[in-house]
């Protein structure tokens, strides 16, 4: 008789199967994705719970096309976009991505101090942005990328803090559900900007490029060679990944929803806020829980940002890449990234708040997202690129639905602020 794996063992092999999907998926969750979700709950309660069920085919088609690029063709996507398309397009990428997100990762950066000084008042938030920015620095460039990947997979535990706010509040579980399956859409100005605001953050441009990359890092660490069935785990690996961050996404709303919406507390600006207003209303579990998901977080999705931004510079200027090369043997990527988590920390320190830095950010990848959904789609449409694995019908009907949200939100957006 077979002997049946170890709860151990098992828990192994599922860790392992988990990659670079999870990864991408829980560091959608940032800081200030979770600004906007709480933002978006604390204003219209639990009105906007549907958006978790509308977007998760969304994501997960653009995530998937992304990495099958990434498999099949072993290239990064600014790299397939720079020897396939003109320059131009490939100057507009990298001209609205550098600014977006570094401004995304000082965002991060000074939630992330907030909360600490939050939990522990004797040092500064400033102090702790420092600590937490030169510990990245540390870990990025010293860790190799096994390292890096598996110390990025724990931290997504911290997500589960989120799940844990509703069960430990009150919470009205029937009016969940129902705005949950019957979206209530109003055309208030308030409402279109949260609403807008959720997509920019579920459907962010960077994770287009950590994604391809990252399945080249590790169809490249691994020396497989790709066929069906690792399309199909990676595919797997992608819904997963994609399902987990949305129903965080979900809970983060639920929480603000009921605790703050409930007792009047209807504008949350900056996440310390939430924590604060969280503690009177829901007690300090709720409030200890809120702030440290915000630091597991930050500690999760920022390296994911800079990394994004620079497999992006590397790729446009052939530079040696790879979070599993050492310093020495990609010195411009790793000085790159280095120089994108010291100007994210430095803009905490000009006269730009988070929310300010939040705005900017979200106007920047309304404009982008397009842009590269439309290359996606027409790179992974493609024979000569992608060979015989193009998109199939329903990823292609799906695309274009994403596409056509992404620019009729970019357009509302500009509209709104204009």
């Amino acid at each position: 008789m077979k002997r049946r794996p170890s709860f151990k063992t098992r828990l192994k092999r599922f860790r392992k199967s988990m990659g670079p999907g999870l990864i991408t998926g829980a560091s959608d969750d940032d800081p200030s994705g979770i600004a906007t979700y709480t933002q978006a709950g604390a204003k219209f309660g639990t009105g906007l719970l549907w958006t978790a069920i509308v977007t998760y085919p969304l994501m997960v088609v653009v995530q998937e096309m992304c990495a099958r690029i990434g498999l099949v063709t072993k290239q990064g996507l600014t790299g397939i976009i720079k020897r396939n398309y003109p320059r131009p397009v490939l100057y507009l990428v990298l001209l609205v991505s550098f600014p977006s997100i570094i401004l995304n990762i000082g965002a991060d950066i000074a939630a992330m101090g907030a909360v600490s000084n939050l939990l522990v008042p004797a040092v500064p938030g400033w102090t702790w942005s420092i600590i937490f920015t030169m510990a990245l620095l540390y870990a990025t460039i010293v860790w190799n990328y096994r390292k890096i990947s598996t110390v990025l997979k724990w931290l997504c535990i911290s997500l589960f803090a989120y799940l844990m706010i509703p069960m430990i509040t009150k919470t009205d579980w029937v009016s969940a559900i129902k705005n949950t399956l019957i979206p209530g859409f109003h055309t208030s100005t308030d409402y279109l900007m949260a609403l807008v605001g959720i997509l920019g953050t579920t459907i962010s441009p960077y994770l287009f490029f950590w994604q391809t990359s990252m399945e080249v890092e590790e169809i490249t660490e691994r020396h497989v060679v790709v066929d069906k069935r690792i399309i199909s785990a990676m595919e797997t690996d992608v819904k997963g990944g994609m399902l987990f961050t949305n129903i965080v996404f979900y809970f983060i709303i639920l929480a603000a929803g009921n605790v703050l919406y409930r007792a009047g507390i209807h504008q949350i600006d900056t996440v310390e806020e939430a924590a604060m207003a969280l503690k009177p209303l829901a007690g300090d579990s709720a409030y200890v829980l809120f702030a440290a998901g915000i630091i597991g977080t930050g500690l999760l999705a920022i390296p994911v940002l800079a990394g994004s931004l620079s497999y992006i510079m590397a790729e446009t200027f052939d530079w040696q890449e790879g979070l599993n090369k050492k310093f020495s043997e990609a010195r411009g990527f790793y000085i790159t990234m280095g120089i994108a988590l010291v100007m994210g920390l430095l803009i905490q320190f000009l006269d730009i708040s988070p929310i300010q830095a939040l705005l900017y950010t979200a106007i920047l990848y309304g404009l982008i997202a397009p842009l590269l959904i439309g290359l996606i789609l027409h790179i992974c449409n493609n024979p000569v690129i992608m060979g015989r694995y193009t998109n199939k019908r329903l990823t292609n009907i799906l695309g274009i639905i994403t596409l056509l949200i992404m620019t009729s939100t970019s357009i509302l957006l500009l509209y709104q602020l204009l």
